[in-house]
């Protein structure tokens, strides 16, 4: 069954806190809708990876076939990435973490601030296009990372709690080259409730 673009669970200018509606119609209509697209393509030559889930996809990238493994990395990767994404965010959120990810972050962090500022640093770390992540490692451990690309930490094995997409086309019409900016702004849209079902 071909993958196809899930819609946004709320409307475009939703998010105008942080991000505004043009930015979010490019980034879901055009960007999104890309990688599921070539996505699609180039499972048509790989039948039996065309049946996997896409968490499965990104899970077992290093078993996809050698032809067709970096396309469907960069567009499968973009794909689950986004789509939750959208989820992770949210009108009328922000705040701060409670419940069980609170836990974490003070535990790991001692409060949210000073997780802030690591993720934040995690964020305008990364050189060129990628993502910065809350995940939970095999042994049960949080750390922040950040990953190239479209790549995600499924494809380390392990497990996204949340993640922030700082490629430029997500902030590039209202924050230019500002990406510390476009951060700092994004905490005023975190879906915590969507989150916290992750941990």
């Amino acid at each position: 069954m071909a993958h196809e673009l899930p819609k946004l669970p709320y409307a475009p200018d939703a998010l105008e806190a942080a991000i505004d509606k043009t930015t979010m119609e490019i980034h879901h209509g055009k960007h999104h809708n890309a990688y599921v697209t070539n996505l699609n393509k180039a499972l048509e030559g790989a039948a039996d990876v065309a049946k996997w889930s896409l968490e499965d996809v990104c899970r077992n990238i290093a078993k996809v076939p050698d032809g067709v493994r970096n396309a469907v990395r960069n567009n499968g990767g973009g794909h689950w990435n986004h789509s939750m994404f959208w989820t992770w965010m949210g009108p009328g959120k922000g705040g701060e973490p409670k419940g069980k990810l609170a836990d974490v972050i003070k535990s790991g962090w001692t409060d949210f601030a000073t997780f802030k500022g690591k993720f934040k640093d995690a964020c305008t770390g990364r050189f060129g296009s990628g993502w910065a992540w809350l995940a939970r490692t095999a042994d049960g451990k949080y750390e922040i990372v950040s990953t190239p690309n479209q790549d995600n930490p499924l494809m380390d094995g392990k497990h996204p709690v949340f993640g922030v997409d700082v490629w430029e086309h997500a902030y590039y019409l209202r924050y230019q080259n500002r990406r510390p900016d476009y951060v700092d702004a994004w905490w005023s849209v975190a879906n915590w409730d969507e989150i916290g079902k992750r941990v």
